[in-house]
């Protein structure tokens, strides 16, 4: 038989099969626009702008869809009430992990972002655990953020009030920490390791949200096949995870069970205690693996927030003085703001929500899946589904946030000033999936923004009228638009 023949028969024979496949599957699942054999939905959705279409098409096909990445259905959630009766009332049918073929090649299943079932839930809870606890040892988490926060204003001095891109420096902030958490000390923000993890760490966020990680993820044959920056991803990864065992080999050969110093000793500790239970999920792999994960959840999330932040602030300068004059009557000038202080300072509270809340930083979320059949509002999702709740249109919903695409602290304030709480507040997700660094991360944005704002006003190079805010989307990740600051010493 002629080659060209074969060829014909097998690619007839792809495409027949991709035609039943995707038949069968969308017997049950939500309605969604229909999707063409092999790359699905992926010409009718904007890569650079996802969320827009998917908002498109919940106008046309309800809160609750179906769309195609290739041959693989996502559904999709749109909306509050969608969200929450998925990721809150049937939390455990929803708890799952939707992993790509990407993550899968960087994280192996280990660690807690990408693992399923007894794997995450164990390490999860201890990883909860461990971080809550820190406080019971010499020194407290809060205690690793306010040094790193004296640090961070002592960067910016030396910038003596000239015009800067603050994007290096606040991402040196948020890593400093996760590396006193783990790893016992800071590091100097010169320090050669410190920047070679820095650089890895951007490199790959960047990477990660371009379109071509997406085409990956969709065709995974192009992952072993074709050359790309996904394999940059992978060195970085592979190197990353090196550094970190070295790491733990120095952790072992110091370790006193009697005195943890850190996260590493905690898991090394707890391997001990499991040392002779053959299921155990506690061995070095997955040490490294949540180590790792502990990294990526904690460091780049948390600075692009406080960059947008940051720009907000100098966009309303009305608000930041509102902001200095709450610091000035809690704290005063003479002491390092603490979490103590949030109770008393509503205000500067509701600001921190609303920069969440406008920055919209997931506005996908990290994708989930369906861990069991499970039927939902009359459909049936077969196990294993990935799923996608969209937090930026609940976020957005305008009918809890009154002109929901201004940035207004007010949205977080009840008629007397006081601190208003929402239900609609979902920027670390919600549900059992929650992001496990969210108390972190939340001390992390308090206390770095009080503290700038104690030590500097913020003045900006281009005139305020000129200053854009809106949203540079890459991928599924929302990130600030560029910008100059000076921070001018009070």
């Amino acid at each position: 038989m002629e080659p060209f023949v074969v060829l014909v028969l097998c690619l007839s024979f792809m495409l027949l099969f991709s035609l039943w496949r995707q038949s069968c599957r969308r017997r049950k699942l939500p309605p969604g626009p229909t999707p063409l054999p092999i790359i699905g939905n992926m010409l009718q959705i904007d890569v650079k702008d996802i969320c827009k279409s998917f908002t498109n098409f919940s106008k046309v096909y309800g809160p609750v869809f179906t769309v195609y990445f290739g041959m693989n259905p996502i559904v999709v959630f749109h909306g509050y009430e969608a969200v929450k009766e998925a990721l809150i009332d049937n939390g455990e049918e929803f708890s799952g992990r939707g992993n790509s073929p990407i993550s899968q090649r960087i994280t192996k299943g280990l660690g807690i972002i990408s693992s399923n079932g007894k794997r995450w839930k164990e390490i999860r809870r201890f990883s909860l655990t461990t971080l809550r606890n820190f406080g019971m040892g010499k020194r407290s988490i809060e205690d690793r953020v306010q040094e790193e926060a004296h640090c961070l204003v002592e960067e910016l001095r030396k910038t003596k009030a000239s015009p800067c891109d603050p994007t290096f420096i606040l991402g040196c902030a948020p890593c400093n920490v996760i590396c006193s958490v783990v790893f016992q000390k800071r590091f100097d923000y010169k320090d050669q390791n410190f920047l070679t993890l820095m650089k890895r760490f951007n490199e790959n966020f960047r990477i990660l949200n371009s379109p071509w990680i997406q085409v990956c993820n969709n065709f995974p044959l192009l992952i072993d096949c074709f050359p790309g920056t996904h394999n940059k991803v992978l060195k970085n990864v592979a190197l990353t995870r090196s550094y970190i065992r070295e790491k733990v080999k120095e952790h072992q050969a110091s370790l006193d069970v009697n005195n943890p110093r850190d996260f590493i000793d905690c898991f090394l500790i707890k391997m001990e205690q499991e040392k002779d239970n053959q299921k155990s999920e506690f061995n070095i792999e997955n040490l490294v693996g949540t180590v790792a994960d502990l990294f990526v959840a904690g460091t780049e999330t948390t600075s692009t927030t406080l960059r947008y932040g940051l720009l907000l602030l100098l966009k309303h300068p009305e608000v930041t003085a509102k902001v200095q004059e709450e610091i000035d009557h809690v704290i005063g000038r003479h002491r390092s703001p603490c979490m103590q202080d949030r109770s008393h300072m509503p205000y500067t509270d509701a600001v921190v929500h609303e920069i969440q809340r406008y920055s919209d930083l997931v506005p996908t979320g990290v994708p989930h899946a369906v861990t069991t059949d499970t039927k939902f509002r009359n459909y049936l999702i077969p196990k294993g589904t990935t799923i996608m709740a969209l937090l930026t249109s609940v976020l957005h919903d305008d009918k809890e946030f009154p002109n929901p695409n201004i940035f207004d602290p007010g949205h977080f304030l009840d008629k007397n000033g006081n601190f208003k709480k929402s239900d609609y507040f979902m920027p670390f997700s919600a549900g059992k999936r929650i992001c496990a660094g969210e108390g972190l991360a939340r001390m992390e944005l308090f206390l770095f923004l009080t503290t700038i704002l104690q030590n500097f006003n913020l003045k900006s190079v281009d005139d305020l009228k000129n200053l854009n805010t809106t949203a540079v989307t890459k991928g599924i990740v929302s990130l600030p638009p560029s910008y100059q600051i000076c921070f001018i010493p009070v």
